[in-house]
């Protein structure tokens, strides 16, 4: 008889070795404290690195404001608060503050975006994504969403929440060339599939959808439109993107951690009544039952700071972006779309096939305190997801430390010092360190205020 220890299979996802070293480190600390102290100094060697002294280009990342980041480790964390807002829908008493902050968020998030509701209660965008899915669609229904290797995200995909709720996936035709919607082929497709939904969300976003046509060839079967809007929620929140509840699309979710620059968590919005029911739903009691509530009151800071300095930072990120993709190809890094002025969001993506590919370039950068991430372009295969050959460069960050177009000629200067000139990344690391020295205050916010000089 085998034991049945003999027979068990090892199927840990994270890298084994990282795993082990840890497990090793744990093992040699002398009590729990040793192991607390542990955590407290990787988080501290992150700080210092990531926060202080690295150019940090994630396009999904943004830095929150000093009193984000505060609320962040508020005692009202602590607190369960279960249910709608009100005390007959809660499940517990005491919540009357609670029942403020909360408020005071669904209603800032409703003035942010013009809309008639608005819902704070999403840990996760991605969750916002399964919410719709559940709310919209039954297993077994048509939708499409946008292919990965032109940008689409896999919560739209089989992969994702869409492939979970069981649902039939067409990809919407797009242009590799472009990178926009092939609204011709998309009248020819879409008629023939008859998609109860088309889901609009893209990772790799640089310009805007045709939502309003999309919309009017879909009603015409009762079809909708959902925007997932992960990358460009702030953008849409400061006017400086499409505005899709006004163009077309049924629901609006997003991360509020992106260009939104809140804390990580997602947002979901609409104008139509006969939507809240399905929609909250979906979100409470199936999805979310504690939420955060230290969350929300940080999410509705980011609101009134984007009430108040959304435009302006918002219109800086985009110059930001449009600068550093002409800096980078007037020194020979192809990028996309640069016979369209290369993007008209926070993000530049460069085709670094002749370099190494994207997991090579971006692990090299790395190295140089430039962190950026691999990405799938259009020519890639499903074989090149762990090594596509696309880098996506967001500026949220940098633009937030108060840095304007004239810095974007220095970042192409890192770059292609190490991609062009083969400058090894550690003899220059220290010219990134130097560089970033002088940009360690957050702005546009109401701790800060503009950055000086602002434009």
């Amino acid at each position: 008889m085998i034991h049945p220890e003999q027979t068990t299979i090892q199927a840990e996802v994270h890298d084994p070795q990282i795993l082990a070293q840890t497990r090793a480190l744990l093992a040699a600390c002398q009590s729990p404290r040793e192991m607390q102290d542990a955590v407290l100094a990787a988080v501290a060697r992150n700080e210092e690195w990531r926060g202080k002294r690295c150019l940090n280009l994630l396009a999904p990342e943004a830095p929150t404001s000093p009193t984000v980041r505060a609320l962040l480790s508020s005692e009202v964390g602590t607190r369960a608060a279960e249910g709608h807002i009100g005390a007959v829908n809660r499940w517990f008493a005491g919540t009357k503050h609670i029942d403020e902050i909360e408020a005071l968020c669904v209603e800032l998030l409703k003035k942010v975006f013009a809309a008639n509701y608005a819902d704070h209660r999403l840990v996760a965008s991605m969750i916002g994504n399964m919410a719709v899915y559940s709310a919209l669609t039954e297993p077994g229904d048509m939708i499409m969403s946008i292919p990965q290797p032109v940008g689409g995200h896999s919560s739209n995909r089989y992969d994702g929440p869409a492939g979970v709720r069981g649902l039939k996936i067409v990809d919407i035709p797009f242009d590799p060339v472009e990178l926009e919607v092939d609204l011709d082929l998309f009248r020819k497709v879409a008629p023939l599939v008859r998609p109860k939904l088309v889901a609009l969300g893209a990772s790799m976003t640089l310009f805007p959808f045709p939502l309003q046509a999309m919309h009017d060839i879909v009603a015409e079967w009762g079809g909708s439109v959902f925007f997932d809007g992960a990358h460009q929620l702030g953008l849409v929140a400061g006017g400086q993107f499409q505005d899709p509840l006004r163009e077309g699309a049924a629901v609006l979710t997003g991360s509020a951690g992106k260009t939104f620059s809140g804390p990580q968590s997602g947002i979901m919005i609409w104008n139509d009544p006969r939507l809240t029911e399905p929609l909250t739903h979906s979100i409470f009691p199936v999805l979310a039952a504690t939420h955060q509530v230290n969350r929300v009151a940080a999410l509705a800071v980011s609101a009134a700071e984007m009430i108040a300095y959304g435009r302006v930072y918002m219109a800086q990120i985009v110059r930001n972006a449009q600068a550093l993709g002409a800096a980078l190809a007037r020194r020979g890094i192809p990028v996309l779309a640069a016979h369209k002025g290369y993007t008209t969001t926070h993000q530049v993506i460069a085709n670094v096939r002749a370099f190494g590919g994207g997991l090579e370039v971006a692990h090299r950068l790395a190295r140089a305190n430039i962190i950026t991430n691999k990405n799938l372009i259009p020519g890639d295969q499903p074989d090149d997801w762990d090594r596509p050959n696309g880098l996506r460069i967001g500026t949220i960050e940098i633009t937030r430390l108060g840095m304007h177009e004239a810095e974007m000629k220095t970042i192409a200067d890192f770059i292609a010092r190490i991609l062009i000139e083969h400058v090894a990344p550690e003899d220059m690391v220290d010219d990134v360190i130097a560089f970033r020295e002088a940009y360690q205050t957050l702005y546009y916010n109401f701790d800060n205020e503009l950055p000086p000089h602002h434009s």
